[in-house]
């Protein structure tokens, strides 16, 4: 009996030995990026610019993989279910990492998951159809309060209807609102002065909005864009507290060794400080995220924050995809 229990226990000084020694060569092949979205959006471009930019610091080359489907949530699945060896990791948001409890996931966003570090924050602007009555959040406001319910407010996606959501509750006005699958086909929409208000990233709403096709009503965001800090926040409008929450950041498999995340965490530090990504990440609209928050732990704490906000507003509007 002595004779097994010493042998299990070598065994398992073996493995973990094994473990460590792994973590510390990682990485000796190439590791796959999930995007889980298809090719061409933002999440993508991002990205290609970032696994680019981390090939030198790793060593290996950093492959894009799309997995579409879902809202993201087919894709993040692949790096729940995948070897917690740091080899897969996802380029994740908000749809993917909070508002992915309104599809039927086989997953847990809190527990499956380990953070890398946060690569940006998103602005999302408020816009409104040329030729809207407002131009800016408070003559909206005033607005809808005297046109209850008149309103038409695009629902492309579910970060989307949450945000109209948080708009109703802190205004205390009503918007119709109307589905889209996805900005594009919405964006068609607002050009053509089919809906009122739209809520989408500054990468696809700067290029309407500097030929004058849309009007940027606000920035809900917390704080103004170094990328476009000619933009009010919402608080600034006299909104507070009415933001939606756009960003990315890095996840592996929640297992993953401590020193394989640092690895991974590394490059991805030493890539946003490249001035041509940074450059390049301006252009999307990205403001890259502070370097306490590219940390895991950052990120972590920002993950939790976004969970603990948005997770009681979508389950008391009991938005669901079945």
């Amino acid at each position: 009996m002595v004779r097994i229990f010493a042998a299990a226990a070598l065994a398992a000084l073996a493995a973990l030995v094994t473990s460590h020694a792994l973590a510390q060569a990682f990485p000796t092949r190439p590791i796959t990026l999930i995007v889980p979205f298809p090719p061409g959006g933002s999440t993508d471009t991002a990205a290609r610019i970032l696994g680019e930019a981390m090939r030198a610091p790793l060593g290996q080359p950093v492959i894009i993989e799309n997995v579409g489907g879902a809202g993201g949530s087919i894709g993040v699945q692949r790096v729940a279910r995948a070897a917690p060896d740091g080899y897969t990791i996802d380029i994740g948001q908000w749809d993917t990492h909070v508002g992915a409890i309104i599809y039927p996931i086989a997953f847990d966003l809190q527990k499956d998951f380990a953070p890398v570090g946060l690569l940006s924050v998103n602005p999302q602007l408020l816009i409104a159809r040329k030729g809207f009555p407002a131009d800016d959040l408070r003559g909206l406001v005033a607005w809808m309060k005297a046109n209850p319910g008149k309103g038409t407010f695009v629902d492309q996606n579910a970060a989307a209807r949450v945000t109209g959501i948080l708009m109703q509750q802190s205004t205390g006005t009503k918007v119709e609102f109307i589905p889209y699958r996805g900005a594009g086909p919405a964006m068609q929409a607002m050009l053509g002065g089919q809906v009122d208000l739209m809520v989408v990233q500054a990468a696809v709403t700067l290029p309407q909005a500097r030929a004058g096709t849309v009007k940027i009503l606000a920035n809900l965001s917390p704080e103004r864009s170094r990328v476009i800090p000619d933009i009010p926040t919402s608080a600034e409008s006299g909104i507070p507290g009415l933001y939606a929450s756009g960003w990315f950041g890095l996840f592996a498999p929640g297992a993953t060794p401590k020193e394989t995340v640092a690895k991974l965490n590394a490059a991805m530090m030493h890539a946003l400080a490249d001035a041509k990504v940074q450059a390049r990440f301006a252009d999307l609209g990205l403001d890259v995220a502070s370097r306490e928050q590219q940390t895991p732990q950052g990120l972590a704490a920002f993950h939790k924050g976004e969970i603990e906000k948005w997770w009681p507003i979508i389950k008391s509007a009991g938005i669901k995809v079945e």
